[in-house]
């Protein structure tokens, strides 16, 4: 989306199968962008193998990046991008935190649709949305590879057009051509993650 980030009450790290969205929230605590460190997500369908949660393992990514402990708080139940904005807001209310400005950090191509989802959940609150400074190009790895994060993309930009109408996000405008290519995608197979 690319927003200029300020300084922040918190940042809050969507959980997901990349762990370089956690280096990317660490790397902004360290740069003293926010006091307070969320991570958010628990096993989620590409994180299914995983012995940790997807916020246990982020947090110890975190700390071993020089994250301090105690900067970090951790809500490791949500399976979904809902479920993390719900949840987070629940474990600061039971901290007695009322956080005013968020930075969110997600994958690249989640920009979006972590904006639209906190946004409906939480209206009220100053939202910053960033991830992993990195291109397309270089984004695939081995573990990741260029057709999942193609599949994967081609899901997410149909849940920023249908979820509006679920209740699950504000709208967000997709242009003509982008929902062109997103059709072109489906047609040539890239259909794994696909809403039922």
């Amino acid at each position: 989306m690319f927003h200029s980030l300020e300084k922040a009450d918190c940042i809050l790290v969507l959980g997901s199968h990349d762990d370089r969205v956690a280096e990317r929230a660490a790397e902004l605590y360290l740069q003293s962008y926010a006091p307070l460190l969320i991570f958010s997500g628990g096993i989620g369908v590409l994180t299914k193998d995983w012995t940790d949660t997807e916020a246990d393992r982020f947090a110890k990514i975190a700390v071993s990046k020089g994250v301090p402990m105690e900067a970090i708080l951790v809500e490791n139940r949500s399976t979904n991008t809902g479920e993390n904005i719900l949840f987070t807001r629940k474990i600061l209310e039971e901290n007695g935190l009322d956080p005013k400005s968020f930075i969110v950090v997600q994958k690249p191509y989640m920009e979006k649709r972590s904006y639209a989802t906190f946004k409906k959940h939480w209206p009220d609150k100053i939202l910053m949305v960033t991830s992993p400074q990195i291109s397309f190009e270089e984004y695939p790895t081995e573990e990741i590879p260029i057709d999942h994060v193609i599949n994967i993309m081609v899901g997410d930009l149909q849940r920023i057009k249908e979820y509006p109408a679920k209740g699950f996000q504000i709208y967000m405008e997709v242009s003509d051509d982008v929902w062109d290519a997103w059709k072109r995608l489906v047609d040539l197979g890239y259909n794994k993650h696909l809403i039922k």
